[in-house]
């Protein structure tokens, strides 16, 4: 009998220390806000970046467990009401690899997906795709068996369509022409910091800047990176005032001078530099959710958005694009 009761009692504890959490998550879901979400249904759990298409009136969405959606948003769009995820890629000979971070290439109308081996599939790759027909125009493997251990997890594209895809896992940035052909792989001493923890999450966001250099920032350190691809790939340490970025995740250049680095909680941060990124300052933080993670972000309409990559309920789980309001 006394050991019922104990058990009774320890299963009571465990209910009540699993209902706070609970509890806390609907608290923040219904609480009000100063700032916009749209919300979208969904048929995964995981939704790793967003991007906004201003053509197709829809943010295009990466899922974990590989494959794309599109949420449509009306011209008449009312605030609260929660859209509709549809998917519009689902490659089989990709499963058991993530699509990660997601790059429009509106020049050349397609979409430019990097690939990571998440459950098993063995190997990174970029993969591009018609934004009208979805038909996949290309697949470069960027690493198989064999090689050291990779992760590809973002990508930017420069103005003549070249990609760029950082590895999370080894630290390193794949170039892949505009074609779809493997071109080579950038190296350096700072994509590796000298603490060995710091070097489990590298390189992450990457955003190419218009006057012809990447910048990227890695994700343990929160050091931002610049690599003047016109001058021999030439890699500086932006010095951040303010910084440093730690557990930086999707980069966002919404000026020449301002960067949004998504970046788990506070959910956003706003860069600024006045000198073409030789250094820089945090300018603002933004607190998004708090139960939710900030893992991307992107412009819609001269406004900046947060993608959160977990979703929340059963059986649809309900995802949130949040506004930075800066």
């Amino acid at each position: 009998m006394a050991l019922w009761f104990c058990s009774a009692r320890f299963l009571i504890f465990l209910f009540i220390v699993s209902a706070i959490p609970i509890a806390y998550i609907i608290s923040q879901e219904r609480a009000e806000t100063d700032y916009h979400i749209f919300r979208y249904h969904s048929a995964g759990f995981m939704r790793e970046c967003a991007k906004w298409d201003d053509h197709g009136r829809r943010f295009l969405v990466s899922f974990m467990e590989g494959g794309v959606g599109e949420i449509h948003v009306p011209q008449n769009y009312t605030t609260g009401v929660i859209l509709k995820e549809v998917a519009v890629v689902k490659d089989f000979d990709l499963t058991g690899n993530a699509s990660l971070g997601i790059a429009l290439d509106r020049p050349r109308n397609r979409l430019l997906v990097a690939v990571g081996d998440l459950l098993g599939n063995r190997y990174s790759a970029l993969a591009a795709y018609d934004l009208s027909t979805w038909k996949r125009l290309f697949l470069t493997t960027l690493s198989g068996p064999g090689e050291e251990k990779s992760f590809a997890d973002d990508v930017a594209v420069d103005a003549d369509g070249n990609a760029y895809v950082t590895d999370v896992k080894g630290s390193k940035i794949w170039k892949v022409g505009v074609d779809g052909e493997f071109l080579s792989t950038l190296t350096n001493p700072l994509f590796t910091p000298k603490e060995w923890y710091k070097s489990l999450a590298g390189l992450n966001g990457i955003v190419y800047h218009p006057d012809g250099y990447l910048i990227v920032i890695h994700t343990l350190s929160g050091d931002l990176l610049k690599i003047d691809v016109a001058k021999g790939n030439q890699v500086k340490l932006i010095q951040v005032a303010g910084g440093p970025l730690s557990f930086g995740d999707g980069l966002e250049l919404i000026s020449p001078t301002k960067l949004v680095v998504a970046a788990g909680n506070p959910s956003g941060r706003l860069v600024e530099s006045s000198d073409g990124w030789e250094t820089a300052s945090v300018v603002a933080n933004f607190k998004g959710p708090m139960h939710r993670l900030a893992t991307a972000a992107t412009v819609k309409d001269g406004k900046v958005y947060l993608n959160h990559m977990f979703g929340m309920g059963y059986p649809k789980k309900t995802h949130a694009i949040v506004e930075f309001v800066l």
